[in-house]
């Protein structure tokens, strides 16, 4: 399953270009896919001579507008992309910064409230499970009316709750002194040889920064499968196995797993082909519980 992020910002401040800049589809208030460029890919792709060639890529999701119940639906995303009006002149992209974060905090009381009226409801039957998490939720709500987020409280929080100020958060200006998103936008609806020619030779998309950010934040890793029918890019979270891994490409894969044969992607790359590296002793078998390293080729043995 891809990862998840959320584009917030106040009215006006460029989220709807990043999410198209980003995904490339018109924003409309749902969700789009936004690849995650690797040049790597390619090189694979040609030494197996892949038919298809597909990136990685994250989910993205836009929210019109803010509010607790606008952001309470990004309660199940990775993390927040917050967009900043750096070029209207009249906002000033820090102290917009710290009204969204107030929006989040606003945003994680009102579920914490709603939840504690309902679980006390429920509590009226006398369940101690319940009794013990509605005195938890009141300390909670105290603690958040001090000022204070999610991310403060030290002890366990209820796993129901998905808060949004405990999410990793990205700002990204839109502006002179960050990204130009309205550009950004438009380019992302040209062919990429003709954006490219735009931009200039060796000039990179901005969005590049945003999504290196994104999957340094995340601690994400890149490992490839490299097959002559599909060459793919899939991320995964750092110090994860290659049975997540199995299960990042699909669960039945995951349940029948029986080994995995893996190579460096450069090692591939000069080596010409599967064959060749297996014979110069640069693949490898590894079991379940081998740990994936960015820049791994997995060719997963399963049977279901």
């Amino acid at each position: 399953m891809a990862l998840e992020v959320g584009i917030v910002g106040l009215p006006s401040s460029g989220k709807s270009m990043l999410f198209e800049a980003l995904t490339g589809a018109r924003a409309s208030g749902e969700v789009g896919m936004a690849a995650i460029p690797d040049p790597r890919l390619q090189q694979l792709a040609d030494v197996v001579d892949a038919r298809k060639v597909t990136p990685a890529a994250v989910r993205v999701v836009e929210v019109r507008g803010t509010g607790p119940a606008l952001l309470g639906s990004l309660r199940q995303v990775d993390a927040l992309l917050v967009v900043l009006d750096g070029f209207s002149g009249t906002h000033t992209p820090a102290d917009d910064l710290e009204t969204l974060r107030l929006e989040l905090l606003v945003a994680d009381r009102d579920h914490v409230e709603k939840r504690l009226e309902r679980v006390a409801k429920q509590a009226k039957s006398g369940d101690p499970t319940l009794k013990r998490e509605v005195a938890d939720l009141e300390r909670l709500l105290a603690h958040l009316d001090s000022g204070k987020t999610l991310s403060d409280w030290h002890e366990e929080l209820p796993s129901e709750l998905d808060p949004l100020t405990t999410k990793p958060l990205i700002a990204i200006e839109n502006g002179p002194d960050g990204i130009d998103l309205k550009l950004e936008s438009e380019l992302a609806e040209l062919p990429p040889e003709e954006a490219a020619e735009f931009r200039g030779e060796g000039v990179a998309s901005a969005l590049g920064e945003v999504v290196r950010r994104l999957a340094e934040t995340l601690d994400l890793i890149t490992f490839f499968t490299a097959g002559e029918k599909e060459t793919r890019a899939w991320t995964l979270r750092r110090g994860r196995t290659a049975l997540d891994a199995a299960a990042t490409i699909h669960t039945d894969i995951a349940r029948g797993f029986i080994r995995s044969e893996v190579v460096r992607w450069d090692d591939l790359v000069a080596a010409g082909s599967h064959t060749e590296a297996s014979r110069a002793g640069k693949q490898r078998l590894e079991g379940k519980t081998y740990v994936v390293q960015d820049g791994d080729v997995l060719n997963i043995r399963f049977n279901v």
